[in-house]
C-alpha cells in the first residue's frame, strides 16, 4: 500500500472569512494544514487550522510533520523562522508574496535586502497578481517559478442576483429615490485609503443636490466624513452578508487609495465584490486591482492618478451622467470578476507548491 504523503504547512496571520473557502480547497487538493498566529476564526470543515504563535508556527515547520512550507510576508518571526526551518530540514519553501511596492520607512529600507533574498531564494513564489509578480521578478531575475494565486471573494455570495425588493429596502434606508445618483466607498476610514481626496472631490465636485455619497467602514476619519456636508451618509460597519444589495443599488464604487511610506494597496477586494454586482468602479492607479489588471480603464471601470482630485471629480461626472456607460462597464466588470474564484486561488497556489517540490 502506498504511504500517504505528509501534508504541507501554510503559515499565515489570519484565516479571514474571504480566505476560508480558498484554504479549504487547497487543503482538499494538496493536504495543506494552516498555522494561524493571529486569528484562526471559526472552524472550517475539511481544513485543519493550528491556533498558535509565530514561534509556534516555526516549531511546526521544523517538526518533521510536513513535506513543504508556504509562508506569507507577514510575521517578523514567522517568516524568517519558517524559511530557516525549511532550509535546515530540506523542505520546499513557497513564499506567498502580497506587495507590489516595498514600504519606504527607515525600518523597511533596512529590511529590503532580506526581502529580496527571500524573493530570490524561495523555491517558488505565489503572488496576488501580475503586479506583484513583476515586483518579485525584479529581485528574482530569471529563476522562474512565480505563479499568480489571484485575489478572490465568494463569487456565489457577492454575485447573487438582487431582487427589486432588496434594492428598494436599501434606497429606503438611504432615503434616496430610484433615480438619484449614489456613490459608495467601502473600507477603512484612514488616510491611505484616500478618504480625504474622495471627500474633497465630493465637496467641490458640483455633483448635484440629489447625489448621495454612502460611506461604509470605520476608522479615524469617520468624523471627517460625517461632517463633510449634506448628502454624505456614513453607515459604519456593514456585514458582508448585507453588502451585495448595497453594491447593486449604487451607481459607482470609488476606491481612491493613495500611496504612503508604509502602504500601497495590495489589491482591494471590494473591487471584486462590487464588480460581481455589475457596479462599475472608479479606482486610483495606487490600487492593486488596477495594477494587477482586474480594473481596466474604459472596459469595466475608470482609472485616475492617485490623489488627483480634479481627475476623480471628472470621472464621477462622466459616470453619473451616462447610464449607458455604467451599464456597459458593469456587464464587463461582472464577467471579469467572475473569473477570480477561490478555486483559481487554490489552483495558483497548487502550481507554486508543485514547482517548489520539483525544484527541491
Amino acid at each position: 500500500m502506498q504511504a500517504r504523503k505528509r501534508p504541507a504547512l501554510l503559515i499565515t496571520g489570519t484565516v479571514s472569512p474571504y480566505r476560508r473557502e480558498s484554504f479549504r480547497l487547497l487543503a482538499r487538493g494538496e493536504g495543506v494544514e494552516v498555522a494561524a498566529f493571529e486569528e484562526a476564526g471559526p472552524p472550517v470543515a475539511g481544513l485543519a487550522v493550528h491556533r498558535t504563535t509565530q514561534a509556534g508556527a516555526v516549531r511546526l515547520a521544523a517538526s518533521g510533520s510536513y513535506r513543504a512550507v508556504i509562508c506569507g510576508l507577514g510575521g517578523r518571526v514567522a517568516l524568517p523562522g519558517s524559511y530557516l526551518a525549511a532550509r535546515a530540514h530540506g523542505l520546499p519553501f513557497v513564499l506567498w508574496a502580497t506587495i507590489w511596492a516595498h514600504p519606504r520607512t527607515p525600518a523597511h529600507v533596512i529590511s529590503r535586502p532580506a526581502a529580496r533574498h527571500l524573493y530570490r531564494q524561495a523555491d517558488a513564489v505565489a503572488t496576488y497578481g501580475p503586479h506583484v509578480s513583476r515586483h518579485v521578478e525584479e529581485a528574482r531575475g530569471a529563476r522562474g517559478n512565480v505563479f499568480v494565486a489571484p485575489q478572490a471573494v465568494d463569487v456565489e455570495h457577492f454575485g447573487a442576483e438582487v431582487g427589486e425588493d432588496a434594492l428598494a429596502r436599501v434606497r429606503g434606508i438611504l432615503g434616496t429615490g430610484a433615480k438619484k445618483p449614489l456613490m459608495l466607498f467601502v473600507g477603512r476610514l484612514e488616510r491611505e485609503k484616500g478618504v480625504e481626496s474622495l471627500l474633497e472631490a465630493w465637496r467641490g465636485g458640483n455633483l448635484g443636490s440629489e447625489a448621495t455619497l454612502v460611506v461604509v467602514g470605520r476608522g479615524p476619519l469617520a468624523e471627517k466624513a460625517r461632517t463633510a456636508g449634506p448628502g454624505v451618509r456614513v453607515l459604519g460597519y456593514v456585514p458582508a452578508a448585507d453588502l451585495p444589495p448595497l453594491y447593486r443599488a449604487v451607481d459607482v464604487l470609488v476606491v481612491p487609495s493613495v500611496r504612503t511610506a508604509t502602504f500601497t494597496e495590495p489589491w482591494g477586494l471590494v473591487v471584486n465584490e462590487a464588480m460581481l454586482q455589475r457596479t462599475p468602479v472608479i479606482a486610483s492607479d495606487a490600487v492593486g486591482a488596477v495594477a494587477g489588471g482586474l480594473v481596466e480603464d474604459g472596459r469595466n471601470g475608470l482609472v485616475y492618478p492617485a490623489g488627483d482630485v480634479p481627475a476623480l471629480t471628472a470621472r464621477l461626472h462622466a459616470l453619473l451622467a451616462a447610464p449607458e456607460l455604467r451599464e456597459r462597464l458593469g456587464e464587463a466588470a461582472r464577467a471579469d470578476a467572475a473569473r477570480l474564484t477561490p478555486a483559481a486561488w487554490a489552483d495558483g497556489m497548487s502550481h507554486a507548491l508543485h514547482a517548489a517540490e520539483a525544484r527541491s
